[in-house]
């Protein structure tokens, strides 16, 4: 089932959804001028098999092999020597697809996570052919929760408790069947994440012209909307300091703004939505639109959230990614940040949402002190097989 070709009306539209708020965040919102705290997490959309232009290709399992270790030996050797305010390399949330699961492959990233480099948190494609139903996607989600938790050690627990939570972004950007049917088909998908332990999705914004684009951006909000209804999460409440979120999975979005470019004497309109690749590598011009943004929690205007997207994996990237352009976005980005009043932390997905919990509780001081305020990562534990250590954490919920 493909979707029809875009039409400069349809494009249009689309566009007209967010405008509005837009228009008005850009009015409103102000940067603090003293010093900044700038949380910044990447959710990199990690499908060791992509072939680009091919949405629904596989790459042969020796290059997917390739590529997992070819990234987890040179990851490190572009990010070791760029660090945060606290010590912390820039690291990657890898959200790997469900639907593509592989001991193997999900084992040698595991190790590359736990040597520093990043966490590994939920991805899922569905719905191409034909619309998915509740129940399979359900069944899907909690499958790999729990290979992922009790196989390889990943994922968290709310205060170190209960079941596996997880953060999750969508294939195709449809969450909870917003691409008008295409590439989901279960309206009550947040609902289906709430109940599986999805603590916050990290979806939005898609690309330009995506038709799962809504009316809210720039915010991290709960959803105001019934769970079980289609697209629950165009409507929300804004997350702000003293009051606890109790609706989850929490929203997170990235940066959506208008970018007036120069290309040579031209100067160009287009669409910033926090994605970096090859064609559209980060530098730190674009960092300072994300920046403007002003994404933050309610009365907490001096801790900004700037969260990212990549696609790692696609071999077009490559330069982007683990090469010179990366390198040089990194080293500046670090080398200048106190000469623009930025205080920077490189966080996980798990915990840019600690972090933002702790704004919402009220805490005050460094916010890189609450990277493990909630959502806590469970410390390795050798010679215990995964079926003993699911009993023990059942016991605990």
């Amino acid at each position: 089932m493909g979707a029809k070709p875009l039409t400069v009306w349809r494009k249009a539209s689309r566009t007209w959804r967010w405008l509005p708020a837009y228009v008005k965040q850009q009015a409103l919102r102000r940067i603090p001028r003293g010093p900044v705290h700038l949380i910044v997490s990447l959710a990199d959309h990690f499908e060791p098999s992509i072939v680009p232009h091919q949405s629904e290709a596989r790459a042969p399992y020796q290059e997917q092999e390739r590529r997992v270790d070819s990234w987890c030996r040179e990851y490190p050797r572009v990010a070791a020597d760029y660090r945060d305010h606290e010590g912390y390399p820039f690291v990657h949330t890898y959200f790997y697809p469900a639907e593509q699961y592989d001991k193997r492959l999900l084992e040698r990233l595991a190790e590359h996570c736990r040597a520093g480099w990043g966490e590994v948190e939920i991805h899922l494609h569905h719905g191409i052919g034909a619309p998915d139903t509740t129940e399979n996607t359900r069944a899907q989600l909690a499958a790999f929760r729990d290979a992922l938790a009790f196989e390889h050690g990943c994922l968290s627990y709310w205060n170190a408790e209960g079941m596996p939570r997880y953060a999750f972004v969508h294939g195709n950007y449809a969450l909870a069947n917003s691409r008008r049917g295409y590439f989901c088909g279960v309206d009550n998908e947040l609902e289906v994440l709430a109940e599986t332990g999805c603590y916050a999705d990290l979806t939005l914004p898609p690309g330009p012209y995506n038709a799962a684009h809504i009316a809210k951006i720039n915010c991290l909000y709960e959803c105001a909307l019934p769970l079980h209804t289609r697209a629950a999460h165009r409507r929300g409440k804004d997350l702000v300091r003293g009051r606890v979120p109790t609706v989850y999975p929490l929203i997170i979005e990235g940066p959506l703004l208008l970018d007036l470019a120069r290309r040579g004497s031209l100067a160009r309109l287009g669409i910033e939505n926090g994605h970096l690749a090859t064609l559209n590598p980060p530098t730190l011009r674009r960092f300072q639109l994300w920046k403007r943004a002003g994404i933050s929690v309610g009365g907490r205007p001096d801790w900004l959230f700037i969260k990212l997207q990549c696609h790692g994996m696609n071999p077009g990237d490559r330069e982007a990614m683990v090469g010179e352009l990366m390198r040089c976005f990194l080293r500046e980005l670090v080398e200048t940040a106190r000469s623009r009043n930025e205080i920077l932390h490189f966080v996980s997905a798990r915990e840019m949402v600690n972090i933002i919990l702790a704004a919402c509780d009220g805490r005050d001081g460094n916010p890189g002190d609450y990277r493990d305020y909630r959502l806590r990562r469970p410390k390795p534990v050798t010679g215990v097989k995964p079926a003993a250590l699911r009993a023990e954490m059942s016991s605990k919920a």
